[in-house]
């Protein structure tokens, strides 16, 4: 299980060198191809590349109905208040979920006995050339490369949800 360093490592060392064209469909689910590219770090001049493809569910939108109440005990008069603005006001407030499934039988990888930066901007400038608005290249770190395809997903829910959140308001969802 990767450490706390490992885990802040990886977040800090993804970079995505080519987002699909497209965002997270607002009513349907979204299916991405990527290729993560990381360096061995036991081996000199080799780099592995992991292909798959992630879902994105289509967006729920969860509202606060069936709220009971919080429980201000030991704070004062401000906190009650608090409390009190909450029930007046939290029927009004909804929160977008997303969710994503990786599946290990869409998913191949293989070593690629090149320098990083080279096998990067192949991969890059293959996928320009084919257009598939689909494919995502990241390049992350090998032993926490899980960490580095999670850190996408948040990126393509922060790209998406002004686009989702228009769809619903537009439809009268929100």
């Amino acid at each position: 299980m990767p450490t706390e360093f490992d885990i802040a490592y990886a977040l800090e060392n993804t970079r995505v060198l080519h987002e699909p064209d497209r965002r997270i469909d607002t009513f349907g689910s979204t299916e991405f191809e990527f290729k993560l590219v990381s360096e061995l770090m036991d081996e000199a001049g080799a780099v592995r590349v992991r292909d798959g493809k992630i879902e994105a569910e289509k967006p729920m939108i969860l509202r606060a109905d069936g709220f009971n109440g919080f429980d201000f005990e030991g704070f004062g008069p401000e906190a009650e208040g608090f409390g009190q603005f909450l029930r007046e006001n939290l029927q009004h407030l909804a929160v977008l979920k997303y969710g994503f499934r990786f599946r290990k039988n869409d998913f191949s990888e293989h070593l690629v006995h090149e320098p990083l930066d080279a096998v990067c901007g192949k991969l890059v400038d293959e996928t320009r050339q084919s257009g598939n608005p689909k494919l995502a290249i990241i390049q992350g770190v090998d032993d926490t490369w899980e960490v580095c395809l999670l850190k996408f997903t948040v990126e393509m829910i922060e790209k998406s949800q002004g686009i989702n959140l228009f769809d619903f308001k537009r439809r009268g969802l929100l």
